[in-house]
């Protein structure tokens, strides 16, 4: 017996299994993705670590799985058994039930245990069986929008033909929590009540920044106003260097390199903070393009597990769904602040010309930088603040 174990390596929190890919006595290739792991940030897949049929499954569906822990045992192609030629008799863990156990019912078609846990919860809000919807997922997986097709059709297909769905109609309007939503909310409480936050607040023109990009995207190359952001915090990071630090028993430790972890929305999923590496050291068209990789990763639920981890840094552009000022939570432990970017907006602002006092229409934006006042102090926060707006204020437009 080969044992399948969780990956030791993960971005400092908990891993609950998702759906499983193959079924106790199912052969398998190696390489072939047994079982889906979700956090709250990533979903990734486990292989199978060799050729065999899998005999046991020790961690069911929605069950936590901590690093090194033992998912499943594969029986190989090289066992004796195998060699005699006798078919492999997978066993049976002591989490699930034998066939025809009294009280359980048979998997459907397309097998609970395949499930994700939106997707279940989907289907019991709604009333319907998930063994009558065609799956499109992979292997003929139900996906959440295979799930929510079929509410919008108020039917669904299945070996005997379109079959009407009779939603459930609730009492109430409430939201089950699911995973990551749980793994979020542990995440803020022990984030404030671990370190100190104090904010700080700016207000940036970003006229010097609109004029580059429109002329970037001119000669062909588009830029978001984040890889702009991205860039000035990492060079605004040279004045206060203890910004890119964290705390430790016995010192504050400083990042040798300047790793921007950018807040991306999932919807009502919750969020995920793909890691810009080394974004120092990094081009503008350079970060432009890890953003845009990163970004349509998050969306597709294909980020890799160090696309979410070492950040030093963290910026939330709250501003792209529309809020004015936010004081965002430094969630990520090893990080001693987080940069929030307000919504783009057209304002009235009063400059100095040639002496005088002019009234101008400026695209303006307020800035906050809320940090951990163990490691850092007002001082070393608003010279950063200070640096990170002129940046953005004298974008060179070379």
């Amino acid at each position: 017996m080969l044992e399948v174990r969780v990956p030791d390596e993960q971005e400092g929190t908990k891993a609950v299994v998702r759906a499983w890919l193959k079924q106790v006595g199912d052969a398998v290739a190696e390489n072939d993705p047994l079982v889906e792991l979700e956090t709250d940030k990533v979903t990734q897949e486990v292989p199978a670590p060799a050729a065999g049929v899998l005999a046991e499954i020790l961690l069911q569906t929605d069950a936590d799985a901590m690093p090194g822990a033992l998912l499943a045992r594969i029986e190989t192609n090289s066992s004796p058994a195998k060699a005699a030629g006798q078919e492999a008799k997978p066993s049976v863990s002591l989490n699930e039930a034998p066939a025809g156990a009294p009280g359980l019912r048979p998997a459907p078609g397309n097998g609970e245990s395949r499930l994700s846990p939106s997707v279940r919860r989907a289907c019991q809000q709604n009333g319907i069986d998930p063994a009558r919807i065609a799956g499109t997922g992979r292997g003929g997986r139900v996906t959440r929008e295979d799930v929510d097709r079929a509410v919008a059709s108020a039917t669904t297909v299945g070996a005997g033909g379109p079959a009407t769905a009779q939603p459930r109609h609730l009492s109430a309007q409430d939201i089950p929590h699911d995973r990551m939503r749980r793994t979020i909310a542990e995440n803020m409480v022990r984030a404030v009540s671990d370190a100190p936050h104090v904010t700080a607040l700016f207000e940036a023109d970003f006229s010097a920044v609109a004029a580059h990009k429109s002329a970037m995207a001119a000669r062909g190359t588009k830029l978001s106003y984040t890889a702009y952001i991205v860039k000035a915090a990492a060079e605004a990071t040279a004045v206060a260097p203890a910004i890119n630090g964290r705390w430790e028993a016995d010192r504050i430790a400083i990042s040798p390199t300047v790793d921007i972890g950018v807040g991306t929305a999932l919807g009502e999923k919750g969020l995920v903070v793909p890691v810009v590496k080394d974004a120092g050291s990094l081009t503008l068209e350079q970060i432009g393009a890890r953003l845009d990789h990163l970004t349509r990763c998050a969306r597709e639920g294909k980020l890799e597990r160090a696309d979410v981890s070492g950040g030093s840094f963290t910026i939330s552009n709250h501003g792209v769904s529309g809020s004015l000022l936010a004081a965002p939570i430094i969630l990520h432990q090893g990080q001693a602040a987080i940069l929030g970017i307000g919504k783009l907006e057209k304002r009235v602002v009063v400059r100095d010309i040639a002496g005088q006092d002019a009234i101008l229409v400026r695209p303006m934006a307020y800035v906050t930088l809320t940090i951990d006042h163990r490691v850092v102090d007002g001082h070393q926060t608003n010279a950063w603040l200070t640096r990170f707006v002129e940046i953005i204020e004298n974008w060179p437009q070379s």
